[in-house]
C-alpha cells in the first residue's frame, strides 16, 4: 500500500486503504450500455468491475479527534459471500492501512458513516476467536443520519440485501450512537452534504481549508467514471433524485475547484472536474499527496 495523505487547514487527511471487491459493470452503471461504460473501465469474464473500498481518515489539530469515514466489508462473510463479491484484502485492509499512519483501532475517536450498506460499515465489528462479536473502533462515537438509520432498519426488499443485520444491528445499539440531521456540522470545516438519490439519508463529508476542499463523494460518484450525469448506478432507489443531486454538486466542485475523493474508483484516488460543452469530465487525476491547502 502507498501512503497517501495531506494536511488541509487544520486537518491532516489520510488515504484508508480497506480491500478490494467486485460488483457487475451493468449494475454500476444502469442504463448506459456496456458498449459505452466498458471502453473505461475493465470488466472480468464474469462481467464484474474492480472496486476499491477506500476510507478517508481525518485528523483536527483544533479538537484532537481522529475520524474515520466509513470502514469497508470487514470480514464477518462466508465463502459464499466472499466467492460474489471477490473480496480481496491481499491488496490491503483496514488494519493495515491505519498502522502504516501510525494508527490503531483504538486511536478513532469517531466514525462517520456515509450510508450502512455492507461495502461501508461492515468494518466496524469482527467476530473474535469465540465467535462473538466485538467493536473495532471501541472508543469511537458513530455518526449516521437518523434517515438513513429509520432506511438500514427497515430496508424495502431491492435494498435489503444491503443492508446486514450483523452489520447493522451493533451499530443501531451502541450507546455512543450518534443521529444526526442533514447538512451536519462536525466542528469548523467539516461538515457533511446531504444526498438522497443512492439511499436515503447519505452523507458526504466535506472538508474545508483556506484555499482548498476535499468531498468524500461516497456513492453519489463511486468512481471517476461516473461523472457524465445520466451516468448512474443501478443499485440506485431513486436515480432522478441522484441526477439532481449529481448536477447540484458537480456544478459547484467545478464553481469552487473541489477535489473529490473517490471511494470505490480502483485507479483513481482524487479527481478535479470541468465542463465542456455541458457536460462534466475529470480535469487532473491526483492523489492526497497532490493536494494541500
Amino acid at each position: 500500500m502507498k501512503k497517501s495523505h495531506t494536511s488541509i487547514g487544520p486537518f491532516n487527511l489520510y488515504s484508508i486503504e480497506a480491500g478490494r471487491f467486485r460488483l457487475d459493470g451493468g449494475a454500476m452503471f444502469g442504463v448506459v450500455p456496456k458498449t459505452l461504460w466498458s471502453r473505461y473501465i475493465d470488466v472480468d469474464d464474469k462481467n464484474r468491475i474492480h472496486m476499491a473500498m477506500r476510507c478517508l481518515l481525518i485528523e483536527s489539530k483544533n479538537t484532537d479527534k481522529v475520524y474515520l469515514v466509513d470502514n469497508g466489508s470487514g470480514t464477518k462473510f462466508d465463502e459464499k459471500f466472499e466467492q460474489i463479491y471477490q473480496l480481496d484484502y491481499e491488496h490491503s485492509d483496514l488494519l493495515s492501512s491505519l498502522e502504516q499512519y501510525g494508527f490503531s483501532p483504538e486511536d478513532i475517536t469517531d466514525v462517520i458513516f456515509s450510508h450502512l450498506h455492507f461495502d461501508h460499515c461492515g468494518g466496524t465489528t469482527y467476530y473474535d476467536d469465540n465467535g462473538d462479536l466485538q467493536h473495532t473502533f471501541p472508543n469511537a462515537t458513530y455518526h449516521v443520519t437518523k434517515k438513513q438509520l429509520e432506511t438500514a432498519t427497515d430496508p424495502n426488499a431491492r435494498e435489503k440485501a444491503s443492508f446486514l443485520p450483523e452489520n447493522i444491528n451493533p451499530i443501531k445499539d451502541w450507546d455512543k450512537l450518534n443521529l444526526v440531521e442533514s447538512h451536519h456540522q462536525y466542528e469548523e470545516g467539516l461538515n457533511a452534504l446531504p444526498v438522497n438519490g443512492h439511499t436515503k439519508g447519505q452523507q458526504l463529508p466535506r472538508i474545508t481549508g483556506e484555499q482548498k476542499t476535499v468531498l468524500f463523494a461516497a456513492d453519489l460518484i463511486p468512481t471517476h467514471v461516473h461523472l457524465p450525469l445520466p451516468w448512474i448506478m443501478g443499485y440506485d432507489m431513486y436515480p432522478v433524485t441522484t441526477l439532481d443531486e449529481k448536477q447540484c454538486y458537480l456544478d459547484r466542485a467545478v464553481e469552487e475547484n473541489w477535489h473529490l475523493f473517490l471511494e470505490h474508483d480502483a485507479d483513481q484516488e482524487v479527481v478535479t472536474v470541468k465542463k465542456e460543452g455541458g457536460k462534466f469530465a475529470v480535469d487532473e487525476k491526483l492523489t492526497l499527496n497532490d493536494i494541500s491547502g
